[in-house]
Parts: C-alpha cells; structure tokens; sequence
C-alpha cells in the first residue's frame, strides 16, 4: 500500500458546503478502488453520517474510542453502497474541547495504518476544533464559494495551515454560478485564485440535484443519474491520484434557438 494521505477539508467560514464535498470526494474516491476512512472532526454538531445516509447506524462515536469506551474498528460505520467506505462519527453530545489536537493524532495515526486516504471534515472557525482537525494533516483542500466573506475566510485559513506546517495546500470553488458570473454578479475562478495564490483543485457547479442528494443521505457520485456536479467530484478524486483532468466547462451549451434569440438581442 502506498503511503496514506491524510487530508483536511477546511474553509473557515462555515456554509460553504464543505462537509458535502468531503462526502462526495469520499465517495468519488472510494470508487476509484481506494479505502477511505471519512473523519467528522466537527464535535458537537455532527453531520457527516447524515450525508451519507448512516446517521441510523451511529452506535460509538470517535469520543467513545478516545475515551477507551470501544475498540476503534467498532465507532466505523461501512457504508452501504461501497466497501472501501467508512466513517467515523463525531459525538453530538460533547464540544470541541472535548478532544486534545494530540488525542486526534493518535486516532488519525491508527486509521492511517488500514486506509489509504483519511478526509477529515473540519469544522468552521479557526479555534480549537480547527487546531484538532488539522493535528495529523499532511494536506489541505480549501474549500470556498466565489464570495467576497467566504474568499477572505479561505485567505486567512490558508496562512493558518502554513503556520502550523501544512505546506499542500489546494483549493475547490464551490457553488459556481455561471450565468452570475457573466453578468458580472459573482466572482470568478480566476478572481478567487488571484486572491488566494493556491493551486485549484476542482470546480463544482451549483446545481439542485447536489442538494436534493445531500437531503436523500445519497452522494451524488452514486446516483445513476449523471450530473455535472457528480462528474466534477469524479475529477477531483482523479486528480488526487495525479491524473491530469481538464478543469469543467460550466457555460451552458445554448441551442440553436436560444442562440438566434441571443443574437437579436445583442442587436437590439
């Protein structure tokens, strides 16, 4: 086996729809024949298993196995659809300072010995569940949409995980609204690299299957039903095994009819 990657998914500010895409790039990976260990470091909340459609299937939690309270192997929860896929929970019923950025080490360390890729899905802010989230990490994906308070959060979060020895760190712009752009009411990619100077990683389009999925506890990567969203995660997890993918073209293909009705209007 080659040597595990262990990954924190961040952003410092929260809604971005960061834990959706670590469900989605845990599933897209998985399915490239990968093990993939999904970590909910977000102590207190916990949303991940709801993603993923296991939250019925919680019995321990990472806190119990901290605590000693259960074997590791038994706080993982298979996933249903692919055997490469696990997570381990986080608790609901503890906060952050429940867990030392040691003891999570130590957690990560153990799962790094049976999974070639640890997710772990950080929580927002930058305090002490971010200090945990990042403990074992040898890489980062930012995540963030092209908003001016998002992008500034990413900015900060990125000179964070410099500090504390995070050196590969790449980015994933989420939620991108294509029509908004061209209108000049969105940032664009190329406005959000500018600002953060990190390699882009992946872009997903804003689309309402990933939330209609998200509601169904069903990654999209597993729909049969193919999105682009689905198709963008797939890229991402190709990338991350180096393959050399092409970013997504996310302007709309026009008809021929919405293509003269263009034309016309430009004219007028």
């Amino acid at each position: 086996m080659n040597k595990p990657r262990i990954i924190v998914i961040t952003s410092g500010k929260g809604g971005v729809g960061k834990t959706t895409v670590t469900a989605n790039l845990g599933a897209a990976i998985s399915k490239l024949g990968k093990k993939v260990v999904l970590v909910d470091a977000d102590f207190g909340l916990r949303n991940l298993d709801l993603l993923l459609g296991l939250e019925n299937r919680v019995v321990y939690t990472a806190i119990d196995a901290i605590a000693g309270e259960c074997r590791l192997d038994q706080a993982l929860i298979k996933d249903k659809r692919q055997s490469g896929l696990v997570l381990l929970p986080a608790a609901q019923n503890r906060n952050k300072e429940s867990v030392t950025p040691n003891q999570m080490r130590q957690v990560i360390t153990a799962l790094a010995k049976v999974y070639q890729y640890i997710l772990v899905d950080c929580p927002a802010g930058i305090e002490m569940g971010f200090r945990n989230a990042i403990s074992a990490a040898q890489e980062a994906i930012i995540v963030t949409n092209p908003e001016v308070t998002a992008v500034r959060d990413a900015d900060r979060v990125v000179g964070l995980l410099e500090t504390y020895g995070v050196k590969k760190i790449r980015l994933i712009v989420n939620r991108i609204k294509p029509d908004m752009i061209a209108r000049n009411e969105m940032m664009s990619v190329e406005d959000v690299l500018e600002i953060l100077a990190i390699p882009l990683l992946g872009i997903i389009p804003d689309q309402q299957e990933v939330i209609m999925a998200s509601n169904k506890g069903e990654p999209l990567v597993f729909s049969e039903k193919p999105t682009l969203a689905a198709t963008a995660f797939t890229n991402i997890a190709r990338r991350l095994e180096g393959e050399n993918i092409p970013m997504l073209d996310l302007q709309e293909k026009k008809n021929i009819f919405q293509r003269i009705f263009s034309f016309f209007q430009n004219k007028i």
